[in-house]
């Protein structure tokens, strides 16, 4: 069975704040990437987040932008709505692809590669490679998009103890891990986690999971 001819187009997002290779790349995939939709190109993370587009089903994103945030934020971000990502750098390192790769992006890629590789990267990710085998687990419809701007009547007054430790473990790491990173006891790191719950909670803003966390982290700036 073909695949790619009965399964709806996987719907793509560019992110690369250099006009003309946004124009170049987006150029190639209209032409030779029938398997994707390209629905959004953006030239700065936040034109990306805040499109009506996202989330996307899949994000190629450049490792280095003019903004600050890091790599990983931008990855996790991304993952956290449902879009899986592929990074392009200019500069391949090991630091940065380390730290792509760690937050959860499924391809490093560099931009002196040919572009067929960036398609085969893709549809891999998507369960749509070569080999066939990979079957594509269903998804539901994403239902996050980080709002345009958070009205600071919105925004939880958090300590520094709860900040730490909501950017800790929206970086992935486990109770145990935050409380090991900040020297305090698991009780503690626990409270801490507890009681920005039930700030954001008041606030109105969900964060009974560790993806609705990683949310309004993104969204009040605390992954940089």
């Amino acid at each position: 069975m073909n695949t790619a001819s009965t399964a709806p187009p996987i719907r793509l997002a560019l992110l690369d704040d250099h006009e003309l290779l946004l124009d170049s790349l987006s150029s190639w995939i209209e032409k030779h990437a029938p398997d994707l939709d390209l629905v959004l190109r953006a030239s700065s993370w936040l034109e990306l987040v805040h499109s009506d587009q996202f989330p996307t089903d899949l994000v190629i994103m450049d490792l280095q932008l003019r903004e600050t945030i890091s790599i990983g934020a931008r990855v996790r971000t991304c993952r956290a709505a449902g879009a899986k990502v592929i990074v392009l750098s200019a500069v391949d390192t090991a630091e940065d692809r380390d730290a792509a790769l760690a937050a959860g992006a499924v391809a490093y890629l560099s931009k002196t590669q040919p572009m067929t590789d960036v398609l085969d990267a893709a549809l891999d990710a998507m369960g749509r490679g070569k080999g066939g085998d990979t079957a594509k687990e269903p998804q539901s419809e994403p239902t996050w998009r980080p709002k345009p701007s958070i009205p600071e009547s919105a925004r939880p007054r958090l300590s520094d103890g709860e900040r730490q430790a909501l950017t800790l473990y929206a970086d992935g790491r486990t109770t145990s891990e935050v409380a090991k990173a900040m020297n305090v006891q698991y009780e503690t790191a626990k409270t801490y986690l507890r009681r920005v719950r039930e700030k954001y909670g008041k606030a109105g803003r969900p964060t009974s999971s560790r993806a609705d966390l990683i949310r309004r982290a993104a969204e009040d700036g605390y992954l940089t």
